[in-house]
């Protein structure tokens, strides 16, 4: 089973989520990621030395090598896999510029849904899911797919130490307000981390699209010059509530907003998917491996 491009228009606050079963228990991902759903035969799999159990190696998927990461074993580690099994079925996905496979038990289907419709997840559920699904009279759990993969090899996600800032801007940085989205606390702390250091100290955090939007709005009905208080914004685009898109079509709708530089900063951004941030007026969209890109970028829009 392909992903044959069925994504909807940009900024429609909707989604498409394929749903499976890992150990019983319902997952999504955003189609979005989704390239494949296949079966590999375990003698494919050439195991990789000094890895976590979770990942049963690599594998040629029509002459690309692809690392294959068993979720049932990653989410359900007291519960072992089948050893008697001689294929598995994969989910074969790409996000943070690289493809994954990841074997499941079962795969249910594509559900279409609003960004509004997934409860946010309270600290009690831990970081690997971002958001509560209520589908066909079943919870299902939306899976962080970006902090798998950062528990198992935190560099293939945003490597930070590789890269100088430089510091001749920083006075000017002082004096911007940024305004930033994302719903993940860890994303969120190594923006914080990488903006200080260049010297955007002056930032308003929030958890979704719908959050900043309200800031925005706010501002707005107070009389205010919007875009003196915030000179620009950063957003992922997988958020409850809001997602990034629709988060930079309102603001490129309103008049009074739209003149303040907006930046995506998510791991859906590849060459295939771009396109769906310039269809909604997006000034920079950049992956999250490229984040060493972030502050010359914002330093262009802004400074």
């Amino acid at each position: 089973m392909k992903n044959n491009n069925i994504l909807l228009e940009s900024g429609t606050g909707e989604l498409e989520v394929l749903k499976f079963k890992v150990k019983g228990v319902f997952y999504a991902i955003n189609v979005i990621k989704v390239k494949e759903i296949l079966k590999t035969n375990l003698e494919s799999i050439q195991p990789l030395p000094s890895q976590p159990k979770a990942v049963r190696g690599i594998t040629n998927i029509r002459g690309e090598v692809i690392t294959l990461i068993d979720l049932r074993e990653y989410l359900n580690q007291e519960i072992p896999y089948n050893a008697n099994e001689s294929e598995l079925l994969v989910i074969l996905t790409e996000f943070n510029n690289i493809k994954l496979l990841f074997a499941v038990d079962q795969v249910i289907g594509i559900s279409r849904l609003k960004w509004s419709d997934i409860q946010k997840p309270n600290n009690l559920m831990g970081n690997l899911v971002n958001g509560i699904i209520k589908s066909d009279n079943q919870l299902v759990n939306f899976l962080d797919f970006e902090s798998i993969l950062t528990n198992i090899q935190p560099s293939m996600v945003m490597n930070t130490n590789n890269y100088k800032i430089n510091s001749t801007l920083k006075e000017q940085r002082e004096n911007i307000t940024l305004a930033i989205a994302d719903d993940s606390p860890t994303i969120r702390e190594i923006l914080k981390k990488t903006l200080y250091e260049a010297g955007y100290e002056d930032l308003k955090i929030f958890n979704d699209g719908q959050q900043l939007l309200d800031y925005l709005y706010e501002l707005k009905d107070k009389g205010a010059i919007v875009s003196n208080y915030i000179q620009g914004i950063i957003t992922d685009i997988e958020m409850p509530e809001m997602d990034g898109h629709t988060l930079v079509k309102h603001i490129k709708n309103d008049k009074t907003l739209r003149e303040i530089p907006t930046l995506i900063f998510s791991s859906l951004i590849t060459g295939d998917l771009r396109h769906k941030g310039d269809a909604v007026g997006v000034d920079e969209q950049i992956s999250k491996p490229e984040i060493e890109k972030l502050i010359n970028i914002l330093d262009d829009l802004i400074l």
